[in-house]
This record gives C-alpha cells, sequence and structure tokens, in this order.
C-alpha cells in the first residue's frame, strides 16, 4: 500500500471521484501492524476503492482534523468529504473491515 508524502498527495486523493480508502497509522502501533497482514486480501476484493496510508505523526493537523482519535482508523474519502471512519476500536479483525468496506458501495 502506498504511503502518503505530502499535504498535496493528500489533498488530492481525497478531492479525486472515486472512493479513497485512507489507513491512517503509526510505525510502532501494533494493531496497524496485525491489519497490514489482512488488509491486501481485503483490497483484492475491492478493486473499486484506491488504499493509501498515512502517518499520524508525520501529519498530526490532519490526523486531527479529521478527528482520528486511535489508530489504525480508515477512512473514506470522494470529492473533498469525507464519508465514512472506522475506528480504531472496530478495525481490528478481517470481517469487521470487510463488512466497513461492503457499507461504502452505497457512497460510490
Amino acid at each position: 500500500m502506498e504511503r502518503i508524502q505530502t499535504e498535496k498527495q493528500y489533498e488530492d486523493l481525497i478531492n479525486r471521484d472515486g472512493l479513497t480508502v485512507i489507513k491512517y497509522d503509526a510505525t510502532w502501533c501494533p494493531d496497524c501492524k496485525t491489519l497490514d497482514k489482512f488488509l491486501p486480501d481485503l483490497m483484492t476484493k475491492h478493486p473499486d476503492k484506491e488504499f493509501y496510508a498515512m502517518d499520524v505523526e508525520q501529519f498530526e493537523e490532519i490526523t486531527n482534523k479529521n478527528d482520528v482519535r486511535g489508530i489504525p482508523s480508515l477512512l473514506v474519502y470522494k470529492n473533498g468529504e469525507k464519508l465514512a471512519h472506522l475506528h480504531s476500536k472496530f478495525a481490528k479483525t478481517p470481517a469487521e473491515i470487510s463488512e466497513y468496506l461492503e457499507t461504502l458501495e452505497s457512497k460510490k
């Protein structure tokens, strides 16, 4: 999964017409590493969405603006609008993530 490197890249991605899923994480986060083990399979099942990762410590202002209070969190954007937010406490298992991604079908 490609990592967001600049604020400009972030802005470009969230303003796209398609669904952009951003995983907010940190290098020291054990739950983030667990999520990384099964997220590639889920990404394959959802080719209609673009997936990226963002380090919360590198982009604190963006993280705060989006009310990310725990990691990992998955946020979905389209046309500059945040459409959905899967908070860290619900982003622990493949089933939880899969269910969340399925609910996004109506937001295309």
